[in-house]
């Protein structure tokens, strides 16, 4: 049985918001109030309900949670009666339809108690093939992201266009941008109820596109290719379809996010390396390995879900996605790293960890986090790494942070105290590349006679002897040290 929190949970903060939170029984139903006591399990609707005597009567009748559109759900003393009565108070978005909603509840509360969620879910294929009838044109039905969720069967008219957008299950990047540049979606994101778009030059066809939408979200889009200009009767019997569409994109979406907030849990267990973390590794069924640990440093939630799906769309059904820490974490087959890795390189920073067991994933992390630490301090070139692609910088990054302590302030090289900066990046540069003058002076963009003059003035501060090789090697773990702290 799923309860209150679970059920707003899945239909999703587009639509509803748990106000008062209640006791927390299971539901079992919802109901339009006829004045009789509601059972403990119920959603009570407020259909009808304007004023605060009206929302008080209505939670006196009882239920495990009333549903209130504003202001009333945040009324003081609906609230009071709420907390007398034992019942939460839920908030429905002003544009939520009361037929809509009643819908979707019902439709979620069915497949919370299916073992067969996905058929609770209903065939966005089915709807694509009666959206196509009602249009006379094949259809696509597609996410807010451009990726094909559904399309009709008749696509035999179809252009190279719509062939490659459903072979590839998401609009083409150059397909989208002539659309884009064309403002199609300028249009869909203000409200029109239909958009039309003319045929091109390329040969790509006239386009029909319905937004699909609900409580002001754009939830996706509709689109049929078509021979030309719509009639108007037939074009608003095609947006007629969209809210239908836009209740099994909810419904979609709810399963989903059930899903990936399973995965994320498990995966975070996995990374975490404890005795539950192999059980979860185990439950998460990513194949006998060996796998990678990739760290992604999307700072925005926008930006993570965006590529979370891309990733496991693109890279396969074994990627497996979590957050952690504001990183978004991917284990994926080290087979799979090449692709993985081309799909991350215009993105945000990334670096993965080396390939490792099922039970070292906890490692994998731990190498990925150091790698993506080194790349946000500029230590290591990007935007994606490998672990061990960045062994000499980690070899150097971790000799620095153990000795840096240890070695500092003895010996000789104290004498460079307080001089000008570049009497330590000379001797830096002309111990890092031995016996080659030349290559010294073009790391510090000077000339080979001014690093002559300029290691002259070194060491006669200094005071050693640089041609004994144990001296040199003292002195660059110092410099080193003191660089990469």
């Amino acid at each position: 049985m799923a309860s209150v929190r679970d059920v707003v949970g899945r239909v999703g903060p587009t639509l509803l918001r748990v106000v008062a939170p209640g006791p927390g029984g299971p539901v079992v139903d919802v109901v339009i109030p006829e004045g009789a006591p509601a059972a403990a399990g119920d959603l009570v609707l407020g259909v009808g309900v304007v004023d605060r005597g009206g929302a008080v009567e209505l939670v006196r009748l009882g239920g495990a949670a009333v549903l209130l559109k504003p202001p009333l759900a945040e009324d003081d003393g609906v609230l009071a009666a709420a907390a007398a009565a034992g019942v939460a108070v839920v908030e429905v978005r002003p544009q939520a339809s009361w037929a809509q909603l009643v819908h979707l509840l019902r439709s979620v509360l069915d497949a919370a108690d299916d073992a067969g969620a996905a058929e609770a879910f209903g065939d966005l294929f089915r709807l694509a093939d009666a959206a196509a009838a009602v249009v006379d044109a094949p259809v696509t039905i597609e996410d807010a992201h451009s990726r094909v969720l559904a399309y009709s069967a008749r696509q035999d008219g179809a252009d190279r266009a719509r062939q490659s957008t459903i072979m590839g299950r998401r609009v083409p990047r150059d397909v989208l941008a002539r659309f884009r540049s064309r403002g199609v979606f300028r249009e869909l994101s203000r409200g029109r109820p239909t958009v039309f778009v003319p045929a091109q030059q390329d040969g790509t066809l006239p386009r029909l596109v319905v937004p699909i939408r609900m409580g002001g979200e754009l939830l996706g889009s509709m689109w049929a290719v078509v021979s030309g200009p719509v009639p108007d009767e037939r074009a608003a019997a095609f947006a007629d379809t969209a809210p239908v569409v836009a209740l099994h994109l909810l419904r979609r979406r709810a399963r989903e996010d059930g899903e990936r907030t399973r995965a994320g849990e498990l995966v975070r267990a996995a990374l975490a390396g404890t005795g539950s973390g192999r059980l979860a590794a185990a439950e998460l069924d990513l194949g006998p390995g060996p796998h990678r640990v990739v760290a992604v440093d999307a700072h925005d939630e926008g930006t993570r879900l965006a590529l979370a799906a891309r990733l496991t769309e693109g890279i396969g059904r074994r990627t497996a996605i979590g957050e952690l820490h504001g990183l978004l974490y991917a284990i994926v087959p080290d087979a799979d790293w090449p692709a993985l890795r081309a799909e991350l390189g215009a993105g945000p920073q990334a670096a993965a960890g080396s390939a490792v067991g099922p039970g070292d994933l906890a490692r994998g992390r731990a190498e990925a986090d150091e790698a993506l630490a080194l790349l946000r301090a500029g230590l290591a070139t990007g935007p994606v790494v490998a672990h061990e692609d960045a062994w000499a910088v980690l070899v150097l990054h971790r000799a620095a942070t153990a000795a840096g302590p240890a070695v500092a302030g003895v010996g000789p090289l104290t004498a460079l105290d307080g001089q000008d900066g570049w009497y330590r990046d000379t001797l830096y540069e002309w111990l890092r590349h031995p016996g080659d003058p030349r290559a010294a002076a073009a790391a510090l963009s000077i000339h080979t006679n001014t690093l002559r003059y300029r290691m002259a003035r070194v060491v006669a501060l200094l005071g050693v002897d640089l041609g004994d090789p144990d001296t040199r090697l003292a002195l660059l773990c110092q410099l080193v040290a003191e660089r990469w702290r």
